[in-house]
């Protein structure tokens, strides 16, 4: 793939370089990821919205940051889907939702980022370019919607991937619940949490946040919910570091 396809040396060191989360990575690390950055770029289109031009420094910075994710897991764990959508900025999107009583609410929201079951992920470059480069702890773009990716392989964004061999789903499960209903009781009872408290708003949502976590603040993640970070651990295959 890589003599099919190959990133120019030059443009991969000077986009990675800049890439925050990519800094605790060696080298073995770092030229098995520019394999998949490549495998990625070659089978997945990224393309603009709203005539937005998308350049190649782009691509690779939202290929890059999707690929650690799978560095350990491998590309069919990305199976399933073909495209990413890179709006300029934060996008408004319309979702039809039902109420108590069965009726249809049009619900409009502005987001910066959104990741379909079974189609695209669609990115606020302004957020992508903000994460990549600025760090802040627990936030990137790139990680959370392609986490949601992930967590969909089983058919519904539910906070269980495809554990690896020998991962214990119940251990797993207990593991999640115990610290997602510690952080709903947190928020419950008016108490700061150190964890973003949109991890809240589902168990999806709490697996996407915690991914970002654990590859951007570790020691954030280990010091308040060190089950999960262990549990995350096992499954990234990947001592994180920032």
């Amino acid at each position: 793939m890589l003599k099919r396809h190959p990133i120019p040396h030059a443009i991969w060191q000077r986009v990675t370089s800049r890439i925050r989360v990519l800094r605790g990575l060696d080298a073995v690390q770092m030229a098995y990821l520019r394999e998949m950055t490549t495998w990625f770029l070659d089978r997945k289109s990224i393309t603009g919205a709203q005539d937005f031009e998308v350049t190649q420094s782009m691509r690779l910075t939202v290929a890059a940051q999707a690929c650690l994710l799978i560095l350990n897991l491998g590309v069919d764990y990305f199976d399933g889907w073909v495209e990413v959508i890179l709006y300029p900025g934060a996008f408004r999107v319309h979702h039809a939702q039902s109420d108590a009583i069965g009726l249809v609410h049009d619900d409009a929201a502005v987001l910066s980022g959104e990741a379909w079951l079974r189609g695209p992920v669609i990115l606020s470059w302004d957020d992508v370019e903000r994460d990549s480069y600025h760090f802040e702890a627990g936030h990137n773009v790139v990680l959370h919607e392609f986490a949601h990716k992930l967590d969909g392989l089983n058919g519904a964004a539910n906070g269980m991937p495809p554990l690896r061999s020998g991962m214990s789903r119940i251990k797993w499960s207990e593991d999640w619940s115990c610290a997602y209903d510690a952080l709903c009781l947190q928020l419950a009872h008016g108490k700061s949490t150190h964890i973003n408290p949109y991890a809240a708003t589902s168990p999806a949502e709490f697996f996407a946040v915690l991914s970002e976590y654990f590859f951007t603040a570790p020691e954030v993640l280990k010091k308040y919910c060190p089950a999960v970070h262990k549990q995350l651990t096992l499954f990234y295959r990947q001592a994180a570091s920032n």
